[in-house]
């Protein structure tokens, strides 16, 4: 009968200790979620005023940009273009997103509308867009995004 006991009371501790540090490392995906759109907007404001402070701090070390014709960027490339803003962005917004939180990882897809001004020329156009989030160091980081041309406007 102790034997018994010593069972029960050795897997409720297991449990109990399984379960705290489930717990304790847990986020709220629904924070997690109002954050990275939160930050995407940031993001998108970023381009559109050149600030290169709000782009290094939202995109990770590793970062690409594979944009609508095939070109890809890394971090260091897509905030100097942002910073130099060339192209100077008219119109930078995300819209008809939808976000999937994968534990320590995030989806993105949506559209982006752009107007952009370079060279003395003037385009607009929409680009479906997937964006890949990745939570280190206790920070939500921008890892990827790849851009398809919709259509112009």
């Amino acid at each position: 009968m102790k034997t018994h006991w010593m069972i029960v009371a050795v897997t409720s501790v297991l449990a109990l200790g399984s379960t705290l540090a489930t717990h304790a490392g847990v986020r709220d995906a629904t924070q997690d979620e109002r954050f990275i759109r939160t930050t995407e907007a940031s993001v998108c404001d970023a381009f559109q005023s050149g600030d290169a402070d709000v782009l290094r701090n939202a995109l990770d070390d590793h970062f690409t940009l594979t944009d609508s014709k095939g070109v890809v960027t890394n971090r260091d490339q897509t905030v100097a273009n942002g910073a130099r803003q060339d192209p100077a962005y008219l119109v930078f917004h995300n819209h008809d997103q939808c976000v999937r939180v994968y534990g320590d990882a995030a989806i993105v897809t949506g559209v982006t509308s752009m107007q952009s001004h370079t060279a003395g020329a003037t385009s607009a156009g929409d680009y479906a867009y997937t964006d890949t989030w990745v939570h280190v160091d206790g920070r939500w980081k921008l890892a990827a995004r790849h851009a398809s041309l919709l259509r112009t406007r």
